[in-house]
């Protein structure tokens, strides 16, 4: 969980990026900080992947539909279905899928949050401290734990950087709060500053203050890889093409910002589209339960998810 979301908060948490801005090819990492909806990638083999809608669609309760008869996740699809329709008119706008979307979203993050407080064998009241995330990273099976010094100092002294941010009231430890700031920071603009100074920091080799080519293809693919891959290329046209907004070969704060920051992508829009291109029969810009239970295998598929934790944390969402 640390080093997923460590100083320079390497995205391939969720893999990859859709973001026509993001780097294209799926198999190297992206440094775009956008928050998926779903760990399962977007597409496979370039076909929508339905685990994706799953997942958005239903969160961390996805798992747990594995017992469930198709009879009863029809039922029970069906009661979300009502739980989305908020003004109970019996439709289904996007504004109301949108807003489900993103409720699920928080709560899976807040369900993330929650595993984490458990790796540290804290209470739900309990704060978690600086001594104690440090302990954890290097321990056994912790994202630190094979790094030499050096690079563990490293990692730290941006790390720390990044929690000084998140630590709202300045105490020096994290409320499960403030570590949903420090561990997703993509929602908290407050965050965006000190991740994109950890990025530079990281990938700026000469430690000019800037990213230069060199340095942001070493950061894609390491010659010792072997053959360049024909994607290195199609990423320096990017870095100057795309990057590099003021063509002087090298990207400053502000041009990293638009890198990792991009503003051209909405997944929990997309997925509104994507959704309503899947289900939406008719065309009139709304759901009804019908459509909706028409596509069960879109929402739920065979026994893969369950709504379960949903419903039954009703005033959650």
């Amino acid at each position: 969980m640390a080093r997923a979301c460590s100083s320079v908060f390497v995205v391939c948490l969720f893999w990859f990026c859709c973001s026509s801005l993001a780097i294209t090819n799926s198999e190297h990492k992206s440094r775009v900080v956008n928050e998926e909806l779903s760990k399962a990638p977007h597409d496979v083999h370039g076909e929508h992947n339905p685990q994706y809608d799953r997942d958005a669609f239903l969160g961390e309760d996805a798992k747990r539909f594995e017992d469930m008869t198709p009879e009863e996740g029809r039922n029970q699809l069906g009661q979300i279905v009502d739980k989305i329709d908020t003004n109970h008119d019996g439709f289904i706008s996007s504004e109301e899928l949108r807003d489900w979307l993103k409720k699920v979203n928080q709560r899976t993050m807040s369900g993330d949050i929650r595993e984490t407080w458990k790796q540290h064998n804290l209470k739900d009241d309990e704060s978690l401290t600086w001594e104690h995330y440090k302990e954890v990273a290097i321990g056994p099976d912790g994202d630190y734990e094979d790094d030499d010094e050096e690079t563990r100092n490293s990692s730290f002294a941006r790390d720390e950087r990044r929690w000084k941010v998140a630590d709202e009231n300045g105490d020096g430890v994290l409320s499960k709060d403030e570590a949903l700031a420090f561990f997703h920071p993509e929602p908290f603009e407050k965050m965006h500053d000190v991740i994109v100074e950890n990025t530079v920091e990281e990938l700026d080799r000469n430690k000019d203050g800037f990213v230069d080519l060199e340095e942001f293809v070493h950061d894609l693919w390491s010659p010792e890889s072997g053959e360049e891959p024909s994607w290195v290329q199609s990423e320096r046209d990017d870095f100057k093409n795309i990057r590099d907004l003021n063509k002087d070969g090298k990207l400053d704060k502000d041009e990293v910002k638009r890198w990792i920051f991009p503003d051209s992508y909405d997944h929990v829009e997309t997925e509104v589209k994507h959704l309503f291109s899947e289900c939406d029969a008719d065309r009139d810009g709304l759901l009804t339960k019908k459509e909706v239970l028409d596509k069960y295998d879109l929402f739920v598929g065979s026994p893969v998810t369950n709504f379960g934790e949903v419903l039954s944390n009703h005033d959650e969402l």
